[in-house]
């Protein structure tokens, strides 16, 4: 369905605005389905993806400005999805033994096994997502939006 009836737009709008809500619209397409996929396992975008990168540490803890910086929504507030998975007992969190104004951060196994139960169903996601689309042309957008963020 084209972005004009979607929004129900008459007029005909110049191609760069109608480029930048098609993407608008598309990101939040996708970002509501997603949260459909982690609301099962009481989990929010953030956090899932504070735990992805956790497990990417391979068992060495990150620090905050790691996570913050490895985010996909940098205007994220770590210490608060941290404090969360903490109840939630996915995380750990410590001061750093050599600085004492770090505070280090760890999946625990139940953080672990949790993401082995949610990472198929992400997997099955996103390949719903992108089956209508060839290789070429996912490279194709990639290599777009890559060059779209190079301002």
């Amino acid at each position: 369905m084209k972005i004009e009836d979607i929004i129900k737009s008459n007029s005909e709008m110049p191609l760069a605005k109608k480029t930048l809500l098609n993407i608008m619209y598309t990101q939040n397409c996708i970002a509501e389905r997603f949260n459909e996929v982690l609301k099962s396992y009481d989990l929010s975008t953030e956090q899932f993806n504070v735990l992805r990168i956790l497990k990417g540490q391979k068992g060495i803890p990150a620090n905050m400005s790691v996570i913050q910086e490895r985010m996909i929504a940098k205007t994220s507030n770590t210490t608060r999805l941290v404090d969360k998975l903490l109840l939630k007992e996915l995380c750990t969190r410590e001061v750093c033994p050599d600085n004492r104004r770090k505070i280090e951060v760890s999946i625990t196994d139940k953080g672990l096994k949790l993401l082995e139960q949610v990472n198929p169903k992400v997997e099955q996601f996103e390949s719903k997502w992108v089956k209508n689309l060839t290789t070429e042309e996912l490279t194709v957008i990639n290599n777009l939006l890559e060059k779209l963020r190079t301002l």
